[in-house]
């Protein structure tokens, strides 16, 4: 009988606070916010709290450390977990790791960060700190100029049209429209992506996601904790991460999933045709392609066509990012990697409301960060099932 890689431990409880275009609140607000959401939901308080995990791109100066205190926390376990976009599927794993050996009980798994009116011109600086400085000597001030050299190259290699990222797009905000939270609600056809002003050529407005501040946690306990508290919460099938794949790719059209695929999927016991929501990391569309290629659900350079070929909104036969993702929703700095796994968590605990994908019960979340001036280095993804405690 096969036996999960991590038996007994579950997910549960995930918060959002809500997302704003700009705030004055700093990143601690954000994650603390969110922390306190979270065990709210689970009837838990902060002395119950033994373990933390914390992402984010604007609490520096503070550290994780100095955040327990702010907090009043007292833990045995504490994880900065860096990785951009990929930090949920990463913190998941770190933090099941962490109480499936008992160094904690409960671990809460948390994102923040803030997005003050003065973001766009910390942007240059930002971006060249957290990108490992790999972009600033090549004058790219943010992420964009990046993403449109990959997604040229990869419309070149593989043939791929801008109208293929622009159905991710307009699917992605028929879900936002359902969703209360998400900042942008106004209907998106293909016709305004493909007439919307260029970005960086060849990235249109609607292919880049829009800064916003806001939080994002769950928490990570053994199956018969969460019982005793009678959560709704979802088992953990497989997980997996992986840093700096293939750096021999003159420029990046396949990540890290390429590699641990295989292990995900043996570790699940399933493969991707037996997921019923699929939440990949969205900052611009044509890394949702590279997801979808690399993770099995189809050849490798037809993710694009794949997608565009499918209803991707929350009826559709490929539901994908049903929140609206980043695109649509907003992108809190790290709390961005945090968005697909609170929405996959309340989606197979039968929790969504009103982007909620009917009978739903396993999800598939994955994750890219870190980006320098061609690739992204840190890639992750994670299987989870439901339970009704």
């Amino acid at each position: 009988m096969r036996t999960a890689p991590y038996e007994g431990v579950v997910v549960t409880a995930p918060f959002t606070v809500p997302y704003v275009r700009f705030s004055p609140r700093p990143a601690q607000y954000w994650i603390g916010a969110a922390l306190r959401g979270a065990l709210a939901a689970a009837g838990l308080g902060p002395r119950d709290v033994d373990g933390l995990t914390v992402s984010s791109f604007t609490l520096f100066p503070d550290t994780a450390p100095g955040l327990t205190d702010h907090l009043g926390l007292t833990l045995n376990y504490l994880d900065t977990v860096t990785v951009g976009g990929a930090c949920g599927a990463v913190a998941l794993r770190r933090a099941a790791r962490a109480v499936q050996a008992g160094e904690a009980e409960v671990v809460a798994c948390t994102a923040g960060d803030a997005n003050g009116i003065d973001s766009f011109r910390r942007l240059l600086q930002s971006f060249s700190r957290f990108a490992m400085d790999a972009s600033y000597p090549y004058g790219a001030g943010g992420p964009n100029a990046v993403f449109a050299l990959l997604t040229d190259h990869y419309m070149q290699k593989y043939g791929a049209a801008r109208e293929d990222f622009g159905r991710i797009a307009v699917a992605q905000r028929d879900n936002a429209r359902r969703n209360p939270q998400a900042l942008m609600r106004g209907r998106l056809t293909l016709e305004d992506y493909l007439n919307a002003r260029m970005i960086s050529d060849p990235l249109g407005l609607f292919d880049c996601v829009m800064p916003c501040a806001g939080g994002e946690a769950f928490l990570v306990m053994t199956e018969d904790r969460a019982r005793s508290l009678n959560l709704p919460f979802a088992r953990i099938l497989s997980a997996v991460e992986r840093h700096n794949a293939f750096p021999e790719d003159s420029v990046q059209y396949r990540g890290g999933w390429a590699e641990n695929a295989g292990r995900l999927w043996d570790g699940a016991g399933i493969g991707p045709g037996d997921v019923d929501l699929v939440q990949t990391y969205d900052d611009y569309p044509v890394i949702c392609a590279m997801q979808v290629e690399d993770l099995g659900f189809c050849a490798k350079g037809e993710g694009a066509r794949f997608m565009a070929a499918r209803d991707m909104t929350v009826t559709g036969d490929f539901p994908h990012n049903t929140s609206g993702g980043q695109l649509s929703g907003g992108q809190a700095g790290a709390a961005g990697g945090f968005l697909g796994m609170t929405e996959a968590i309340r989606q197979v605990t039968n929790r969504a409301g009103p982007t909620q994908v009917p009978g739903a019960r396993r999800a598939l979340v994955s994750g890219f960060g870190m980006v320098n001036f061609d690739r992204g280095i840190c890639t992750a993804a994670a299987v989870i099932e439901g339970v009704q405690a």
